[in-house]
């Protein structure tokens, strides 16, 4: 589809459910579809699997994850019987995060997702357009051209009630470090817990000039 094209979808999903949303993904391009997840919580994927059972999850372990977010890959694994890809770094566990925070990023999440969307004709993504101020216009289909295949974000509208209502509804178990105050979760080195009414991600890279690990810009 021409990027035009991809466009008029995209302004047709305004109001869609995110389930039609995949399902149109899968429609289109079959098997060649991967779901990246952070695992931050299970929306993303019970929905992916709602649609199809064998969709491919998609799991960076940047080796720096929390041991809870670990946990609780394992524990949705097998809750779905998730056909679930698990992508390392090339390079081994080091200290650049303590004074390189964007090449740590670019070598434990971007270069293993690039690795990773080889040969796939599209990418399912849990962002959501409330996440941040870069992220605010996203649309939710689209032509990701520095990688050559096209991205779909079914959850771009969607807002922390919506997700919490349907994580309620359907009675979805929560990552562990949510209760603890982790309200947007990523590397151990570069995540902290966040007040009650702050900024959910105001936990991540604190202190730093840096709101995007990389994968979405």
């Amino acid at each position: 589809m021409s990027v035009v094209e991809l466009t008029e979808v995209s302004a047709g999903f305004e109001t869609a459910a995110p389930s039609a949303v995949i399902a149109w993904t899968v429609e289109h391009y079959g098997d060649d579809v991967t779901v990246a997840c952070s695992f931050e919580d299970a929306v993303l994927v019970d929905l992916a699997v709602s649609v199809k059972p064998d969709i491919e999850i998609l799991f960076l372990d940047t080796q720096y994850h929390f041991a809870e977010t670990l946990w609780y890959v394992e524990e949705l694994r097998q809750r779905y019987n998730l056909n679930l890809r698990v992508m390392s770094p090339l390079v081994e566990p080091d200290n650049r995060w303590q004074r390189d925070v964007a090449g740590c990023c670019g070598v434990r999440k971007v270069e293993p997702l690039n690795r990773a969307l080889e040969g796939k004709r599209a990418w399912i993504t849990g962002l959501k357009r409330v996440d941040a101020p870069t992220r605010a216009n996203a649309p939710i289909v689209s032509w990701d051209g520095g990688r050559g295949l096209v991205k779909v974000n079914p959850l771009a509208t969607w807002t922390p009630l919506d997700l919490a209502v349907y994580a309620a509804e359907r009675n979805l178990p929560a990552n562990p470090l949510i209760e603890r105050g982790y309200a947007s979760i990523g590397c151990w080195p570069c995540t902290k817990p966040v007040a009650e009414g702050d900024d959910p991600r105001a936990g991540r890279w604190a202190g730093l000039d840096k709101t995007e690990c990389g994968l979405h810009t």
